[in-house]
C-alpha cells in the first residue's frame, strides 16, 4: 500500500518506448520501459530514468517489457551507469529477452548489475555496492 509521502506513478512516451516510474519506497525508483529502445530514444530514457536523481538513492531499471533493444540502447545503459556512479545512486537492471541477447555480445563478462526480476532487483539494489561498468577494459 503506497504511503502518502511517496510520489505517484509517472509515465512518458518517447518515440517507440513508453517509460513508467513507480516507487518501491520514497528513495527507490522503479523505471519500467516497454516497446523499443534505440538511437531515437536512448538518451531520452537516461534523462527520464534520472530526473529524480536529487532525491533518489536507488534505481531499478526494468527493461523486461522491451520488444527491441539496439546497441544505442546498450550505450544508453553505459551512460546511465556512469551518471548513477557519479551521483551515488545504486542501480540494478532487469533485462528481459531483447536485452539479454545484446548483453551476451556487448557485456560477456556480466559487468552490469543484472537481476532476473524486479523483486530480486529491489532487494539487490539495497545490498549490492555500486559498480562502474567499463565499455573497454583497461590493460593490466
Amino acid at each position: 500500500m503506497p504511503h502518502n509521502h511517496e510520489p505517484s506513478p509517472e509515465s512518458a512516451v518517447c518515440r517507440t518506448a513508453h517509460f513508467t516510474t513507480t516507487w518501491a519506497e520514497p528513495t527507490t525508483a522503479v523505471v519500467a520501459v516497454r516497446g523499443e529502445l534505440d538511437a531515437a530514444n536512448g538518451l531520452g530514457f537516461v534523462d527520464y530514468a534520472l530526473r529524480h536523481a536529487g532525491t533518489m538513492q536507488r534505481l531499478v531499471v526494468d527493461l523486461s517489457g522491451l520488444t527491441f533493444f539496439s546497441t544505442a540502447g546498450f550505450s544508453a545503459l553505459h551512460t546511465l551507469n556512469v551518471r548513477c556512479v557519479g551521483q551515488d545512486i545504486r542501480w540494478v537492471l532487469v533485462p528481459g529477452n531483447a536485452v539479454n541477447r545484446l548483453l551476451r555480445i556487448c557485456d560477456p563478462d556480466a559487468a552490469l548489475p543484472v537481476c532476473a526480476d524486479a523483486d530480486d532487483a529491489i532487494s539487490a539494489v539495497h545490498t549490492a555496492p555500486p559498480r562502474l561498468f567499463e565499455l573497454v577494459a583497461e590493460p593490466r
